[in-house]
């Protein structure tokens, strides 16, 4: 039988640290490299063609794009008539602006002034985003996440809560656009509103389903030894699944995120959003670029930050104690109260039943 056990492919094997690298690299670079591909090879896309020269052409002016069969019927009039024919270049359309043209406006962004007094500035307008973002989150994380345990743990705050929120978590977050407007206000409430309608009804269904997975071993061994239901929820079904828990925040997060255009253009516009249309209505497109790029950049680098923080905080999942984890062993020492939320799930369950049968 043939060894898969080297290949990259082989089934649910762990790669090596090396092709994790190429691969990480790759999965950049490929998307850039046909960005590259359609931006500076002219015959593999550009179906525009830009103007150099208008010779007797009464309806082109030099710089205009304009089709390239509009371009060589006009030349096929001209050169009919013994005038003096257009010259141009093949080129893309404005909105598709090359790569060195974004990477430049992601630093000219931060450096040209508003066109209209009184506009924010794109780095004001990036963290009034991310302040819209995490606030509409954080209400969200304040309801859902309590609930989504009880839901998760009691079969009466599940039939009491799912079976509407189920329903609920169809509808689509804009439809609530003008209601938020209406109630409250034209600011920064609705934009809230609209981040926390279309996180929270997500949220909680995921919350509870999490909260089940948690191991009914540890739950029955703590009933047997005659805890309270309040003491297995904060001791047992918690500790046991705050790991999972916190990977679902890391997602919920991005998911928020996905909202914040629908929610900054409620009431007055704001934010990143409202850079984008400004600069959309300029085609400034190379700038509208540069403000996507720069969203999807703060949202993973605040995911790597989650996911490194998770590592310190939960040092078991990765098979290796945290940096945060061995300074509070030292302050602290290796006390269940202090660590009943980060220990391993066989500690646990040793350091439980020691403490309740001795």
């Amino acid at each position: 039988m043939k060894n898969h056990n080297g290949s990259c492919f082989a089934i649910r094997k762990a790669l090596t640290k090396r092709q994790e690298y190429i691969l990480l690299v790759c999965s950049f670079a490929l998307p850039l490299l046909l960005w590259c591909l359609v931006s500076y090879v002219p015959f593999l896309y550009h179906p525009l063609v830009r103007v150099t020269d208008s010779g007797d052409s009464f309806l082109c002016a030099r710089g205009d794009l304009i089709e390239r069969s509009a371009f060589e019927r006009e030349n096929k009039e001209l050169s009919s008539a013994g005038e003096a024919v257009m010259k141009g270049e093949r080129a893309n359309p404005t909105y598709l602006p090359a790569p060195h043209q974004v990477a430049k406006a992601l630093v000219t962004a931060f450096l040209t002034p508003p066109r209209r007094a009184g506009d924010s500035w794109f780095h004001e307008s990036i963290g009034h985003s991310i302040r819209i973002v995490f606030l509409g989150f954080l209400i969200s994380s304040l309801f859902g996440v309590p609930l989504g345990i009880l839901c998760g743990t009691f079969p009466f705050f599940e039939k009491l809560i799912e079976p509407f929120i189920e329903f609920f978590r169809y509808f689509p977050a804009p439809v609530f656009a003008t209601l938020c407007v209406a109630i409250l206000g034209i600011n920064d409430a609705p934009k809230i509103a609209i981040i926390f309608i279309g996180t929270f009804f997500q949220q909680l269904p995921m919350v509870a389903n999490t909260t089940r997975s948690a191991d009914g071993g540890l739950i029955e061994a703590a009933e047997t030894l005659g805890a309270s239901r309040r003491r297995i929820l904060l001791k047992v079904i918690i500790p046991d699944v705050l790991p999972r828990l916190y990977k679902d925040m890391r997602i919920l997060l991005g998911w928020a995120w996905t909202y914040l255009i629908v929610a900054e253009v409620v009431g007055t516009s704001s934010g990143i959003s409202w850079f984008i249309n400004q600069q959309a209505k300029y085609r400034d497109f190379a700038n509208v670029y540069a403000a996507i790029i720069l969203i999807g950049c703060i949202g993973l680098a605040c995911d790597m930050f989650l996911a490194w923080l998770g590592r310190q905080i939960f040092p078991w999942e990765s098979g290796c104690k945290g940096m945060l984890y061995r300074a509070a062993e030292e302050i602290f020492g290796p006390r269940d109260r202090v660590f009943s939320i980060v220990l391993p799930k066989e500690e646990r369950r040793k350091r439980y039943e020691q403490r309740h049968l001795a």
